[in-house]
């Protein structure tokens, strides 16, 4: 199986190339390829299709995205051509070659009130999307060209994201905590934070079994910003203490923030899926690694 990977640099990208490597339920390890900006402009139709044909892949996993939440409010148009035109072009192309795609979205596609407006119910694989900023809207947009396609298609949702990489929540927090005595962290927000690493192992299944349709993947279980900080600082060996809740109210942003971002999993586990391990584990983990000095800087 030849495998291309867009965004291959990434933070997701390049867990995902090593997954990749190392085989698949105990096979062979599939022909992997990234590519990332140096490569070509996605938003190009033809660069896209060239990319596409050069590498003549069973399956296109579109890990690249626009990522910057609050710069995609002011600008929207580069910010929908990173997330909607260049997963079309794809789209395209992976029609064309007759290939599978596998598309990263978000949990920013709804609109942050829960199912029904209950914030604990969180959302299922199929509930409306209502994107609540600008950046879930170009991920919607996303969505909507990949269920277009006449070949196998998988929307991966994922959300609060971390592993290797220059900037992410865990990160930023251990920095902090070497430079201030106390942190305020939001506490007004609920969502499930997943562990690069273990989304990767998600991606390879759904991958090698050529599944279907939309699935959410995080790690298992869910809190607000202020408990995975708390969590984050006692993996650093600080006193979670050191962390106090606030409202988001009191840290604005440009763009608005979900209350909850709960995605629940149905259609993984009918796809053999074994559960993921639990944030908490993974946020362990992933600092394990940070103080150890093994963690990369894509």
């Amino acid at each position: 199986m030849k495998i291309l990977v867009t965004g291959g640099d990434g933070m997701l990208g390049s867990a995902l190339l090593r997954r990749l490597a190392a085989g698949v339920d105990g096979g062979p390890a599939p022909e992997a390829s990234g590519i990332d900006l140096p490569d070509g402009d996605l938003t190009d139709a033809a660069v896209a299709a060239g990319l596409v044909a050069r590498h003549a892949p069973d399956w296109i996993i579109h890990c690249a995205a626009w990522t910057d939440v609050d710069g995609a409010e002011a600008r929207f148009d580069d910010a929908m051509a990173a997330n909607g035109q260049a997963t079309a072009n794809l789209a395209m192309a992976a029609s064309a070659a007759g290939s599978g795609f596998t598309y990263i979205s978000t949990d920013y596609v709804f609109d942050g009130r829960g199912r029904g407006g209950d914030l604990d119910a969180g959302y299922d694989e199929d509930d409306a999307l209502a994107p609540v900023n600008r950046y879930g809207l170009t991920k919607a947009a996303g969505e909507a060209h990949v269920r277009e396609l006449d070949t196998p298609w998988q929307i991966v949702r994922t959300s609060w994201l971390f592993g290797d990489g220059r900037v992410n929540f865990p990160k930023t927090i251990r920095r902090l905590l070497g430079e201030r005595e106390t942190l305020q962290v939001v506490d007004d927000q609920r969502g499930c934070p997943t562990y690069a690493d273990d989304l990767a192992e998600v991606l390879a299944l759904l991958v090698s079994g050529r599944h279907r349709g939309i699935f959410h993947a995080t790690n298992r279980g869910e809190c607000s910003w202020y408990d995975l900080a708390r969590e984050t600082a006692a993996a650093c060996g600080a006193d979670p203490d050191r962390i106090r809740p606030c409202t988001s109210a009191q840290f604005p942003r440009p763009a608005a923030r979900p209350a909850c971002s709960i995605l629940r999993s149905r259609r993984l586990e009918e796809a053999g899926c074994p559960p993921r391990p639990a944030w908490q584990d993974a946020v362990r983990r992933y600092v394990a690694r940070l103080e150890a000095g093994q963690v990369g800087h894509p």
